[in-house]
């Protein structure tokens, strides 16, 4: 089976996640940023690394899953919340569905926590608390905390989902 391992990211961290990934799938694989990717034609399964943006997957992964249909795809990917939230659910949930919208199958599924651009979190500090990402108390330990993610157990645990696949 030939896999693709891709992956769209902006500050490094979905590259990471990307990179352990590659590392635990077996057989013929390569692994590109989505921006290199020209054809997927002569892949068995492909799998889609993005980091999330507004409750979705960034613009050009999502684009990118767009062109996929009927393919064995997995996805990963990273987002300033905590991966066991709600929102990080619905995250993947949504993702899922689109990609199984154009015939997919959805072989493997895997999100984490990871640092949020620093730009970002000074836009939002900015706001104060006129935003809906108001700086709070929660909020700031929420960022702090992704601050150190992915780390060693989040990539072990994105080699355990992907490690498993035949």
């Amino acid at each position: 089976m030939k896999t693709l391992v891709t992956y769209s990211t902006l500050t490094g961290n979905t590259k990471k996640v990307a990179e352990a990934v590659f590392e635990a799938v077996s057989g013929e694989k390569e692994i590109m940023d989505i921006k290199s990717i020209k054809e997927t034609d002569g892949y068995d399964r492909i799998l889609v690394g993005y980091w999330v943006d507004k409750g979705d997957a960034n613009e050009e992964a999502k684009k990118f899953m767009e062109t996929l249909k009927n393919k064995k795809v997995g996805t990963f990917g990273t987002l300033g919340a905590y991966p066991d939230s709600e929102h990080a659910q619905k995250c993947v949930e949504k993702i899922s569905e689109a990609l199984k919208a154009n015939g997919n199958t959805v072989v493997a599924e895997f999100i984490c926590q990871g640092a949020i651009d620093p730009k970002i979190i000074e836009t939002m500090r900015k706001m104060g608390s006129n935003g809906p990402h108001a700086p709070t108390p929660e909020r700031e330990a929420r960022w702090a905390e992704a601050a150190k993610h992915p780390n060693e157990a989040d990539f072990s645990a994105a080699k355990d989902v992907f490690g498993k696949l035949d």
